[in-house]
């Protein structure tokens, strides 16, 4: 997708140095407000793994995220994005593991990956694809389904946390009121607002968490009991078995999360007024095939960008690489610190997901800034429109439904955001464009 540098509100770009100290506050914020641990739960939950191997898992995935985003920041992208587990693919390694056992799951997880990276190079077709097929019409779109595909799940958590509905919404709320509060304080340029927006995602969590202790939501006993340092090993839940359907399934769910690690690069391309011209897109495609190889070589799940921290970027104008390196090592950390992770996933559910829900309004937005200049015409509207319903739709699906279809279908079905940007690349190259074609053929002047 061609696109050309929009007027930013960033404090600090791209590429702009900040000291160590600074940028390991700003990308501290990144973890904080990250949900990755609940991809890795519910997975280990449908694989059966014991409590012991849970925890593991989790660590594993915390390693996973972190290599993944310091390849992709450093070497692939080169800009400001965040990896973390994809929820895209949780069907299909709970179908796969059932089946076939933990050495298929992991075994499926590597030639896609490879596959991916390939396409980046030495093919070189990723970038060309996405040009052809993915204009700012369909990119600003894909970026909205991502929002709005995000939004239910952040109430769903708030209503689902363990504890009271009642404090839940109230704890939820608080967080997303002080963030809100930030973010407004935040639009006077210099002095405390500077502060407000540099950090309004911590003072959030603090703000939240604390609420939570009123009501006996903070429990810090599994930190206690954590260990304090987990060496990593190759294949630590037993040697890869390489099945070819398995295989074949995860190279369509890779080509699936694609599409939707696409559309948080489309997020991040317009909130840092960064341009993805095609020597980035392939080495993006390059990135997220190495990352998510290296992070299944230590037992992680497939990598995705997390669109919801290109909307923290929205929020805080910090959109320095810098912050997200420090994310990066941190996330490392956490895979080697039992005890550190630990700490993360005590802040509650509905701390994290109040401050989300306002996330997604961030990367909503930006999405329609992306397509703002285009005409809404009849086509457009069907283009444009259309797909969200699809991706609505797709979200309020009753899961006995879900489960009565394929596993092929089930594995797409399970997306919203998969199915929405799916939907909108169709209907762009299907829908006929009437009157480009006319002026065109010289029939209209």
């Amino acid at each position: 997708m061609e696109q050309n540098k929009q007027n930013t509100n960033n404090l600090i770009g791209v590429d702009e140095k900040i000291s160590w100290g600074k940028a390991f506050l700003l990308g501290m914020q990144h973890v904080l407000a990250m949900d990755l641990y609940i991809a890795p739960i519910i997975i280990a939950g449908l694989l059966a793994l014991d409590s012991m191997n849970t925890t593991f898992f989790i660590q594993m995935c915390f390693l996973a995220a972190g290599l993944a985003t310091l390849i992709q920041t450093i070497g692939g992208l080169r800009l400001p994005v965040v990896q973390g587990p994809s929820y895209v693919p949780i069907g299909a390694l709970a179908a796969i593991g059932g089946k076939l056992g933990l050495g298929a799951v992991f075994g499926s997880l590597l030639p896609g990956a490879l596959i991916i990276a390939i396409l980046g190079y030495p093919l070189k077709w990723f970038a060309k694809a996405v040009q052809k097929i993915i204009p700012p019409l369909v990119g600003g779109t894909v970026i909205v389904i991502v929002g709005i595909s995000l939004m239910p799940s952040a109430f769903n958590s708030i209503y689902s946390a363990p504890g009271n509905i009642g404090h839940n919404v109230l704890i939820a709320f608080v967080s997303a009121a002080v963030l809100i509060t930030c973010i407004l304080l935040g639009r006077k340029k210099k002095g405390y607002g500077t502060f407000f927006r540099l950090v309004s995602v911590i003072l959030a969590i603090i703000a939240g968490t604390i609420t939570a202790s009123f009501f006996g939501s903070v429990d810090f006993s599994s930190v206690k009991e954590a260990a304090w340092f987990s060496l990593p090993s190759f294949f630590p839940f037993g040697k890869p078995v390489f099945d070819l359907q398995a295989i074949l399934t995860m190279v369509f769910i890779y080509l699936v999360i694609l599409i939707e690690t696409t559309g948080t690069w489309f997020v991040v391309s317009t909130v840092t007024g960064s341009e993805l011209n095609e020597k980035r897109l392939n080495r993006a495609s390059v990135g997220e095939g190495i990352g998510c190889f290296v992070g299944s070589l230590f037992g992680g799940t497939p990598m995705t960008g997390y669109s919801s921290n290109a909307g923290i970027i929205a929020i805080t104008g910090v959109a320095s690489r810098m912050a997200i390196i420090s994310a990066g090592i941190i996330l490392v950390a956490l895979g080697l610190i039992p005890k550190l992770s630990a700490v993360i996933t005590c802040v509650p559910e509905p701390v994290i997901n109040g401050i989300f829900g306002v996330v997604c309004v961030a990367i909503v937005m930006n999405g329609l800034k992306v397509i703002q200049n285009v005409v809404i015409d009849d086509r457009n509207m069907m283009v444009i429109g259309v797909p969200i319903l699809l991706t609505i739709g797709t979200i309020v699906l009753p899961k006995e439904l879900l489960n009565s279809v394929p596993d092929f279908a089930n594995y797409i079905l399970s997306s919203g955001t998969a199915v929405g940007a799916i939907a909108t690349v169709i209907l762009n190259l299907i829908i006929p464009k009437e009157r480009e074609k006319a002026v065109a053929a010289g029939e209209i002047h």
